[in-house]
């Protein structure tokens, strides 16, 4: 290993044995861009985030008030000897924002605080209606939220046909599909015995006026529940006047899911009542989700919800053009709009020259966090850490230019100079070359992954590593690596389509070669992942009959994109599709008990062996046995 002899203004690590690392010892100079190489899985991550990020965030911890520290999500104590030198850290990692799509560009960057300060401040108001707070523009506080859709934008509301698919059903045999599948469900059809109802009787023979109450009643009475009883045997002990198993309180179907929506704190509880309700936009905002006193007010001829909508290019052009309008008007009540407007919308002019520059002038305020990628999210907290202005910090970043396009790169690197250039360490883990060749510093990790990787191959300036013949990245690095050459594969066929409208795509005609190896390219923000991920999965998952993404990591479909489903059809090809697999970005976990072999099924076949063993077969283990799931 190269590296320097120990001097002020360096991160000293001693001992670093987190995950593969192998009991490393490594110096990396502060007040420089440090990128830490490697392949995936050789140690990077473990170094600069499990352990030079941990380490740092422990020892801020330990200043916190207990009770805080629960707010914090926090990495536990790295396993390293001693780490001397390190300043306060940040972390900008690859990974998904909250879950919620009340999450937005514009809470992430606070950019929509600003926009509010500047319609309560600056805004024009109707004749006769008094001055609001910033609050009454913010769709998450009752002050501000559409008093009809609770700041959701749609409404949602259950029809017979939703909550009973199959009339042909009885109540029994489960025609209201929308009651819970267990025990809940179960308890509404003893009490609907009780009651008096039919439960054996198909849905649709029942009198209206009972399908009717049993679905919309908003009534909920309680009585008396004979459980296991034949509808024969309840009347009986009605009129014995039996000890009864319990007593019941009814809830009519369409209670249930609407209280269920706006109360469970289960995705999947959420996602399964969903499905029973349809959804339309609120008639009250019309899907801006805000008050109409809040719509009332304008800038630059807009509500806040419009201007929220546009593209981040769009809003910067309407933001200085307003500024400017408004430091010519006259009198005293107009200047003093004026200055408020010139001092809010050159701040809101800053903050996005920063997001423009990092490429993501596409976004507007309004874009959910859900739906960005990762490499977005970063992009968008890099901007808002250079509009901070701290210095003696460490960033830690992962990966910044993941989902960035090689054109937009140096803007990048512009960004990452801007915080070095204020007094900060920057900690880089990266894959990406450019990136790289622009380090001041580099640590390479490896030499391969796992069990392999783990050592410090190099810690110094950029040239040095060429001279190190197990680095894996030299070779890569200092052009020594033949390109490969293959033929293309030539098409077993085409999947054509027509009219496709999604997102800034408007009305595209698209071919994609059939049994190929297809790249689509484009800078970032002009429309890949709206035509792949989006348009391509939802046309062709509609023509197979089933939607390919996983229930379990939908963002809280509360929150409400909204977005329309893609427009277009497809014209040839799907003959030649009987299957269509999405591999995306979402982490494959929602819990800690989630693991690698969980994920992919293996684990399942270690509790079988496990059950087949003598010892466990006399003790009558099941494979159940050996889940850490099962009690």
């Amino acid at each position: 290993m190269t590296t320097q002899g120990r001097v002020a203004g360096f991160v000293s690590v001693k001992g670093a044995r987190q995950h593969n690392l192998r009991n490393v010892d490594v110096e990396i100079p502060r007040d420089a861009l440090v990128v830490f190489t490697g392949v995936s899985g050789s140690g990077k991550s473990s170094l600069a985030f499990g352990t030079l990020y941990a380490e740092a965030q422990r020892r801020y911890l330990e200043s916190v008030a207990p009770y805080a520290r629960r707010l914090f999500d926090q990495m536990g104590i790295p396993e390293v000897d001693s780490i001397d030198g390190l300043p306060p850290a940040v972390a900008l990692q690859q990974q998904r924002g909250s879950p919620t799509t009340r999450s937005s560009v514009g809470s992430v960057t606070t950019l929509s605080n600003l926009l509010r300060m500047l319609y309560s401040r600056a805004g024009s108001y109707p004749a006769d209606q008094p001055e609001l707070h910033g609050e009454a523009f913010s769709t998450n506080s009752p002050e501000g939220a559409c008093p009809h859709c609770h700041g959701i934008g749609r409404i949602y509301d259950a029809t017979e046909r939703t909550m009973v698919p199959d009339g042909s059903l009885t109540i029994r045999e489960r025609a209201i599909a929308a009651w819970p599948p267990a025990w809940g469900g179960q308890n509404q059809r003893d009490i609907l015995v009780t009651l008096g109802y039919d439960v054996d009787r198909p849905w649709h023979e029942l009198p209206q006026k009972d399908r009717d109450w049993i679905l919309f009643t908003e009534e909920q009475p309680t009585v008396p529940v004979y459980a296991g009883f034949t509808p024969e045997e309840t009347r009986r002990a009605l009129k014995r006047k039996e000890e009864p198993s319990y007593q019941g309180t009814f809830t009519g179907v369409r209670s249930y899911l609407l209280h269920t929506l706006a109360h469970t704190e289960s995705a999947l509880t959420r996602k399964r009542v969903l499905q029973f309700l349809v959804s339309t936009e609120c008639p009250v905002c019309h899907g801006k989700r805000l008050r109409p006193e809040s719509l009332s007010v304008k800038f630059a001829g807009m509500d806040i919800a419009e201007i929220s909508a546009l593209p981040l290019t769009r809003l910067n052009d309407l933001l200085r053009s307003a500024a400017s309008r408004a430091s010519t008007k006259k009198g005293a009540d107009h200047l003093e709009r004026a200055i408020v407007a010139q001092r809010i919308t050159d701040d809101l002019v800053e903050r996005i020259a920063v997001m423009l520059d990092l490429g993501l002038g596409y976004l507007s305020l309004e874009r959910s966090t859900p739906t960005l990628s990762p490499g977005e999210l970063q992009r968008l907290r890099l901007a808002t850490q250079i509009r901070s202005n701290l210095f003696g910090v460490v960033y830690v970043l992962d990966e910044p230019s993941a989902g960035l396009h090689p054109a937009d790169t140096e803007a990048l690197l512009v960004a990452l100079d801007r915080l070095k250039a204020s007094g900060n360490s920057l900690f880089v883990v990266e894959h990406e070359l450019d990136v790289i060749r622009h380090a001041d510093w580099i640590v390479d990790v490896g030499p391969a992954a796992g069990e392999h990787g783990g050592q410090i191959l190099y810690s110094g300036p950029p040239g040095g590593l060429e001279s190190i013949r197990e680095s894996r990245t030299r070779p890569y690095l200092f052009g020594q690596v033949e390109p490969r050459h293959r033929s293309p594969r030539t098409p077993r066929g085409w999947l054509r389509m027509e009219g496709v409208t999604r997102n800034n795509l408007k009305n595209l005609s698209v071919a994609f070669p059939l049994g190929t190896l297809v790249a689509v390219t484009g800078v970032s923000g002009s429309g890949k992942s709206s035509l792949v991920s989006q348009a391509l999965v939802e046309l062709v998952g509609e023509h197979l009959g089933h939607s390919p993404r996983s229930d379990e990591e939908e963002a809280d479909p509360l929150g409400g994109e909204n977005a329309p489903p893609s427009e277009g059809r497809i014209t040839d090809g799907l003959g030649a599709i009987k299957r269509l697999v999405l591999v995306d970005q979402k982490p494959i976990g929602r819990t800690p008990r989630s693991n690698l072999a969980t994920y992919t099924g293996l684990f399942d076949h270690v509790r079988r062996i496990f059950a087949e063993t003598k010892a466990a077969r006399a003790r009558h283990y099941t494979a159940g046995r050996f889940s850490f799931n099962v009690a």
